[in-house]
């Protein structure tokens, strides 16, 4: 079995991003970069899988300019057998990715496509949907487990109200929760020899003809802070404090 992984290089999870002063964009100049950790969980599973001898080969793909290079170089520090670089000068919205995603798909015929649930920087969640629809494969969201059992999927999602399990074909979209596993440590002599492995790449013209941008970004701005809250010495002055305040019949 094939897998191609999905990886995005985002601002670092611990760094607390600002807007820029014209509030055109958030400013990451100068700011600490990464895997998404949502794709790093993605990539983990799929070496897992490998080590299950479930899989045989695993590609990690990313769309962007040479500084994308560096979480492909992780990825194959931490075991994928290829990546490949789908040169892109522009921004990606989710639909423009699942486009050249779809693209890299039938020119790679892998058996399981998997990416994060969603990515840091944006937070929108769409990408995994829209390729699986735009490739008319079978799709599990948000996934916590995943169990092959005679070349069928059996995943366990997490949901609002707990978890379901699906049962689905291969090929199949699939993308990553963090509770799907945790992913391993990278040693530096891994690091070390990824600098010298061969990354391949793609122009994104050559997957897709149409990535235009579907939505135009107005402002970025900081959350208006919270006002203080009040405190009240016992249940009835709360129940009285609601009723004035919101109107509330009790």
């Amino acid at each position: 079995m094939k897998i191609l992984v999905a990886i995005k290089r985002v601002q670092d999870y611990n760094v607390k991003v600002r807007p820029k002063s014209d509030g055109s964009d958030v400013d990451i100049d100068g700011v600490k970069m990464g895997i998404n950790p949502f794709d790093e969980n993605a990539l983990e599973e799929a070496l897992r899988l490998r080590e299950q001898e479930l899989a045989t080969e695993i590609t990690v793909v990313s769309i962007g300019d040479s500084k994308n290079e560096d979480v492909l170089r992780h990825g194959l520090a931490m075991g994928a057998n290829r990546a490949i670089l789908i040169e892109s000068e522009e921004y990606l919205q989710p639909l423009g990715v699942a486009k050249v995603l779809k693209g890299l798909v039938e020119k790679e015929k892998p058996d399981l496509i998997l990416l994060g649930k969603l990515a840091l920087d944006s937070d929108a969640g769409q990408t995994g949907q829209m390729l699986a629809g735009l490739l008319n494969y079978p799709q599990g969201t948000f996934v916590s487990k995943i169990e092959i059992d005679n070349n069928k999927l059996i995943v366990t999602r997490e949901i609002d109200g707990g978890t379901n399990i699906l049962e689905m074909n291969i090929p199949a979209v699939l993308t990553a929760d963090l509770r799907l596993n945790e992913p391993r440590f990278v040693k530096l002599p891994n690091l070390m020899m990824a600098r010298k492995k061969i990354i391949e790449k793609i122009k994104v013209s050559e997957l897709a003809s149409d990535t235009s941008t579907k939505l135009e970004l107005l402002e970025v701005s900081v959350p208006p802070s919270r006002k203080a809250g009040i405190k009240v010495s016992s249940v009835k002055e709360l129940l009285e404090k609601l009723k004035d305040k919101e109107g509330i019949k009790l």
